[in-house]
Order: C-alpha cells, then structure tokens, then sequence
C-alpha cells in the first residue's frame, strides 16, 4: 500500500540539498519557490534514494517540471545513475529541452560535482536519413502511393494538414535544402513542417536501416543522437519510446536507473498504442512488391495467401473477436503468415554476401519481416492478452476497404515486469488521483495489481497554488435530458448561446466528436456574432494562437483540446463540455478490458469507462484556471455528472471549483467578468 504521507519525514542530506538546489533553479529561472513544488522534489529525490516508486499529482501551477528535474539532475550526476525523463506530448518535451532542463543545469551546476549532460532521444524515423537523401535507397514504387504500411491505423487516408503546404515535390525540395543546413535532422526541427508522405521520402525504420553497413554511419542523424545520449546524464524521451522498451525491445534507450514520467495519465494509452499492429491487403502487396523489385525473389505463394486473405477479409464483420479469429479467417492469417516466412528465407543473403549492405533488400525483408510478425501474433491461440477487430474505412480512393487489428488488452504486465521490475518510477501529472484515489492509475501502469500487491510504491498530491473555489465556478446543467435524443441538442445550444453570450465569446468549446464540435459551430456562427473557430479549419496551433490572441474569439474542438492547451488571461472565461466522455462503445480496447475487469470480479464501468471520463473531464476542466489571475466557468452541459451514481466520483476527480446546477448563477458571473474586461 502506498504511504499515506510523505512530507512529514525529517530531509535526509541529499533531500536538503535537494531543497537548496531547487531555490537556484527556480531563481534562475524568475520564478517563485512554493510548497508543493518543494515538496514534490524532496519525495522524488526520497524515491531515487530507496527504489520505492512515486506517484505525484502536481496542479496546474506548482511548477512540476523543476519539482523532478533538479532532484533527475542531481541523482544523475551525485550517483552516477543515469536517468530517463519521458513525455507525452512534443510541446512539453520542447520545453523541457529547450528551456527548462538547460537552464537548471545552468542554475544548479556550480553546486554539483560536474556538469551534467544532458540530451533528447526519439524514434528512428523522427530523423532524417542521409544515405536515402544521397539516393542510397530505391526510390518509391508510384504504385505504392496509397499502401504503405503504418500509415493510417484508421484505414483513412488524412486531409492534407495546412503545413503541408506546396506539391510533394516542393516539399522534397525543401526537405532536402534543409538537411543540408540542419545539425540534428529531427523533423520537430523543420519550420514549417512537411506532410508524412514528404518525410517517408528521407527517413527510413529502425529496420530498414543499414546500421554498421551504412557508408554514412559516422555522419549518420539518430546514430548520433543515439550516441549523445548513451554518454548522457539526463535522457529525454517520449512515451512511445518507453513503450517500445516496456515490449522487451533491447537498447532503444541506454541503461538508466529511474525514469520520470511526465504527463502520466496518458501513459497507459501511449504504451498501448506502441504495441498495437494492423494487417491489411495492401501492407502484404507492399511486401512482396518490395521482395520482388529489391530482393529479387518469387512471391508466388504469398501472392495467393494474401488473395485468400483478403477474400476472407472482405466478408468479416467490422467487430472484435473476443475469443480470436473465426476458424476461416485465423487459416487467412496463418497463410499469409507461413508464405512470409518461406519469402524471408530466400530473402536472407550468404554471409559476407555484398547483398548485406543493400538497402533495397533491407526495405524488403523489414517490410515481409512486419508482416510475418503480425500475421503470426493474429494466428496464435487465443489467450486473451490480445484483442483483435476487423475495421472498415477509406483507403486512397476506394471505400469499404477492410484490415484487421490487435491490440493488447492489458499493458500493465508490460509496464511491471520490464520497466518497473529494475526502474525506480516516478509518475506525475496535474491529473493522477481520481475520485480521491491513486489506485486507478497506479492499475493501469502496473504499479500496483488488482489485489493491491505489486511493486513497493507512494503516492502524494501537492496540490495547487491557485484557489479554485474563489478563482472558478463548476455549472453542472442538471435540467437538460441526458445526451442522446435531438431534442437535447436543441436545448444544449440554447444553453451554449446563452453562456456564451453572457462571456462575450472567451470561450474553449470541448466536445465528444468531430460531427458535434462542428454541428455547435455551425450553430453558434448563426446565432452569435463573436468569431467561432472549429478544429479543422486550420493548424490547431494557429487556431490556438488566435483564440488567445483576440477575447471574443471562441474555439470548439475534440480531443487535441482537452490536454495540453494553455491559454491563461481574458482570452478563456468560460470552458463549454457538452457531455461526459465515456469511451465510444465500440472502441475494441477499451470494451476487452472492461470484459477482462468483470470477469476478475470488478465493475468494468467503473474502472474502464468512468476512469478514462475522470481522465479526460479533469484535464478538459484544467483548461479554464493557468494563472493565479483567471477567472471563470466551466460548464458540463450533461446533467448525468450530477444525477449518476457515478456523477460524484467523476466530480471529486475536478478541480475543487464552487458549484451550481443554477444556469442563471453562471450567466451572472460570466457577465460580471465580461463587464470588468470591458470596462
């Protein structure tokens, strides 16, 4: 069981010098030393110190990052350990890298033994490939244009991004120019941005790359990286990358001793989404075609199986499969699977064979070895680790195009045997304890088991220097329907038009679906006269950039929208959620793992469907209160939050705003606001 306290222990003497290098870190950067933050960096350098894993709700506020970096920091460099921080979203890693990480290491260095090192690690392909950029790789099949494997786990191909600005070639164009001045090659590096399809165009897999055969491998972009941060103190990463090690895969990251988690509500999710594949008639075409053009080798039998596959394919129904394939469809797979792997035999070159450093064999036996390797994870006997799901969508310009998918259904196990088993963890975000409790997320990381056994573990909540109760109010409307009936949507919009009214736009729009943040849009643009954008319209970045530039402006979108936005000020007074949102009930993953909780004996709702609720209504919640200065109203436009028996869990996982079922309480205060901002 964890702790129940961890702030009252006397400081140990690397915890006080914890709480010294913290002052210089936070004076360095301008800022102010505050409780929680204190108090969170000595329970993390307390962590370090005994191997027992720590999970830390830090509010909006507190100034978490410097909370694990300065005692990350002084671990590394005091004991000679080396530690991984890893995040879930590329604007924190930024951050972390480019700000707040160099400048501790500036504030905190003369008080350490050396300076420490530090450097940021990403998957193979977030850089550019220089041997592929100087013509070292077959160019791409034309014909491939709309099957390359990996793309688009939805089977859809995406609308062209506004970054993706030019024809491809413009695009190649500059990617190449850029390379040509880039010390990195990291593609986050790259303003403006270049669509998927440029990219694949310079960059190549962890398998399709040549490694020691490689004529550049000296020069070479993730090499280097690779090498920077094997020599380093401090390793910044992504989720996806934790993920990738947590399936058993050896050095993707170097050796390290604790690993900090940032972000970790979306641990679980990322985790998952490393281990997820999909199988489809096009990914096995693309590998023979590749087997064929650069391996130089006859696919006849793998042509057949992939024929047969795709004859079953089209007739499965687009649902999970509880208990495994259906008998015809698990022979599919079997065949494709027992083809791929006679197609790597002849694939594989004699031994010194000038064909080991040919790198369109390498693309073809990485693209077979994909397919072998998923076709026999489907084709194995059930054992319920895995669910697997047949999906239909669009594929290029055919409709109705089917693939099949396998996720695992549980990551936990995952996470507790490869990465906590020999890792001290620390986990933190704004939103870790839910309905009062670490449990539910502390489950989902495999930290603690079902029956409360596990690794040893505590838990701490630092809270928040801001006051919600005075700074926010929570309007619950508890008169309207529950979701679902046309009649509700009618009255939603009066509702939205009345709250947003009384704001005088400032409003952050998060709802369930693309069709219902466009349907409000639509709505609102014909009612109201504030300027409604909707996500789609262009760059969420820029759509961002002038929502929180311009105070009439109001914002409606989906899930990018509910993490990660940060608008403090006048801009965002009122947060608008239409309804709880509960997982989709036809998402395979979260519906496996529902049935996989029932049938241990637990309630699948609660722990499944009303956990990833509480996730996501706290993190949308977070949206409205960035400063000690904002003011304003969140309001769930779903009156299940307060007439459910689940409404109070879901409500003691917000923030402590003061609370009214009362529309015109709301309008009132939203009023007040936009009255003190015009005057």
């Amino acid at each position: 069981m964890p702790a129940k306290n961890l702030t009252n222990a006397k400081p140990s003497v690397a915890e006080t010098q914890t709480i010294e290098l913290l002052a210089k870190a936070v004076t360095g950067l301008g800022g102010t030393l505050r409780q929680g933050q204190q108090d969170m960096a000595v329970a993390a350098t307390r962590s370090m110190e005994t191997g027992r894993h720590l999970l830390v709700q830090a509010g909006t506020g507190t100034g978490k990052s410097l909370g694990y970096l300065v005692p990350a920091v002084q671990h590394a460099v005091t004991q000679g350990e080396r530690v991984v921080v890893s995040t879930a979203t590329l604007a924190l890693q930024r951050q972390i890298m480019t700000r707040d990480l160099p400048l501790v290491v500036e504030a905190v260095s003369g008080n350490l033994p050396r300076k420490p090192n530090i450097a940021l690690l990403k998957g193979w392909n977030n850089y550019a490939c220089l041997h592929k950029v100087q013509g070292g790789y077959p160019q791409d099949d034309p014909g491939a244009l709309f099957d390359l494997p990996g793309g688009q786990p939805t089977g859809e191909i995406p609308e062209q991004s506004p970054t993706d600005s030019g024809s491809l070639v413009a695009q190649v164009k500059r990617l190449h120019a850029w390379i040509d001045d880039t010390e990195t090659g990291d593609r986050d590096d790259l303003v403006p941005g270049v669509s998927e399809r440029a990219w694949s165009q310079v960059s190549v897999s962890k398998l399709e790359c040549l490694g020691t055969k490689c004529p550049l491998i000296e020069e070479c972009f993730p090499e280097r990286a690779k090498r920077i941060a094997f020599d380093a103190d401090v390793v910044v990463t992504n989720h996806s990358m934790l993920g990738i090690a947590s399936t058993g895969s050896p050095h993707v990251l170097p050796e390290f001793s604790v690993v900090v988690v940032d972000e970790a509500h979306e641990l679980n999710d990322r985790v998952t989404a490393s281990a997820s594949v999909e199988l489809s008639l096009s990914s096995i075409d693309h590998a023979a075609r590749l087997a064929r053009r650069n391996g130089g080798v006859a696919t006849a039998d793998l042509d057949r199986a992939a024929q047969d596959f795709a004859q079953v394919l089209a007739e499965l129904p687009e649902q999970s499969f509880p208990t495994g394939l259906p008998d015809d469809a698990r022979l599919a797979v079997a065949g494709v699977r027992d083809s791929a792997r006679e197609v790597l035999t002849l694939l594989k070159p004699a031994k010194d064979s000038a064909k080991e450093s040919d790198s369109g064999l390498k693309m073809a036996q990485s693209a077979v070895l994909v397919v072998f390797e998923i076709a026999e994870r489907m084709a194995a006997d059930h054992t319920g680790a895995d669910v697997i799901w047949c999906s239909t969508g669009r594929f290029g310009s055919q409709e109705g195009i089917n693939r099949l998918h396998a996720a695992p259904i549980g990551v936990a196990g995952l996470l507790r045997n490869n990465l906590w088993a020999e890792h001290t963890g620390i986990l933190t975000s704004a939103t870790l304890s839910l309905g009062d409790s670490f449990d539910h997320v502390a489950r989902g990381a495999g930290i603690a088991k079902q029956d409360e056994s596990g690794v040893p573990w505590d838990s701490m909540d630092v809270g928040s220097p801001f006051d919600y109760a005075k700074q926010g109010i929570l309007y619950i409307a508890k008169d309207l329907k529950a979701p679902g009936q046309e009649s509700t949507i009618e009255l939603q919009l009066d509702v939205m038009a009345d709250l947003i009214s009384a704001a005088k736009g400032r409003t952050l729009g998060l709802f369930s679906s693309r069709k219902a943040a466009e349907r409000a849009a639509e709505a609102m643009r014909k009612r109201l006269d504030f300027p409604i954008l909707c996500q789609g319209d262009d760059q969420l970045s820029t759509l961002v950039e002038q929502f929180s530039q311009d105070d009439e402006t109001c914002l409606f979108g989906t899930l990018s929208l509910w993490q990660g936005v940060d608008v403090p000020g006048t801009a965002c007074q009122l947060v608008l959620i239409d309804r709880i949102p509960f997982p989709r009930p036809d998402d395979p993953v979260k519906a496996a793992r529902a049935r996989a909780v029932e049938k241990a004996g637990g309630n699948g709702f609660m722990q499944v469907s009303a956990t990833h609720a509480a996730l996501l209504l706290a993190q949308g919640a977070g949206r409205l209160i960035r400063s000690a200065e904002d003011r304003g109203v969140v309001a769930v436009l779903d009156p299940r939050l307060a007439t459910a028996r689940y409404g109070s869990f879901l409500v003691r996982s917000l923030p402590e705003f003061w609370p009214t079922s009362d529309k015109n309480v709301a309008i009132s205060a939203l009023t007040r606001l936009s009255a003190l901002e015009s005057n």
